[in-house]
Order: C-alpha cells, then sequence, then structure tokens
C-alpha cells in the first residue's frame, strides 16, 4: 500500500516553512550527489564536501535533485561509528522564504 496522504503532506509543510534559528551543528549545504540508498554527496559554504543520510521522515517521500539545497546536522549521527558526517533533517523547498532568515 502507498504511504498515507497525510504523510506526504506532512513532511512537505515541515520542508516549506524554515526554523527560527539552526542549533549548533546544523549548517545549510548544496547536494552535489547522490551516492548511493538516502546517501548523499553534499558541500557546505566553506567547501567541505561532506558525506550525509536522509532522515528516515523524508525517504520515499521527498525526493532530492543535484544543486538544491539542504539543512544538514553534523552532531546527529556522532555516536555512530561510520563513514557518514551528518544527517539530512530539513529540505529546503521554498528557497525565497529560506533566503529571507539571518543565517543564509
Amino acid at each position: 500500500m502507498p504511504r498515507p496522504k497525510r504523510n506526504i503532506l506532512a513532511a512537505a509543510a515541515v520542508t516549506s516553512t524554515p526554523p527560527d534559528l539552526l542549533s549548533e551543528g546544523q549548517s545549510l549545504a548544496r547536494v552535489i550527489k547522490a551516492v548511493g540508498n538516502s546517501i548523499f554527496l553534499v558541500e557546505q559554504p566553506g567547501g567541505k564536501e561532506l558525506t550525509v543520510e536522509l532522515s528516515a521522515h523524508f525517504r520515499s517521500v521527498l525526493w532530492i535533485k543535484r544543486g538544491s539545497y539542504v539543512l544538514v546536522d553534523t552532531l546527529a549521527l556522532a555516536e555512530r561509528n561510520n563513514k557518514l558526517d551528518g544527517e539530512i533533517v530539513n529540505i529546503v523547498r521554498d528557497e525565497r522564504a529560506w533566503r529571507k532568515m539571518n543565517y543564509w
């Protein structure tokens, strides 16, 4: 069975509104390419490349294209021993609203 429409609409609503402040360890990044199953290579504003995992909340609900922007949390996977540098916790969909924020 497909996912309920309320789950898809809830995920879309979360991504369209930017947070007021970014917590420690969170930063905006641009997607360079999809590496594997829900794994993406992103570039932070300083030019540092990170390998990050898409949050389970967004898997099979929203898709990410190359060149789009995402919100990455580098402290989310700190306790796991793997090669991932962080987790995608939000996807920038309404870029105009996100660009108005102080942290952009």
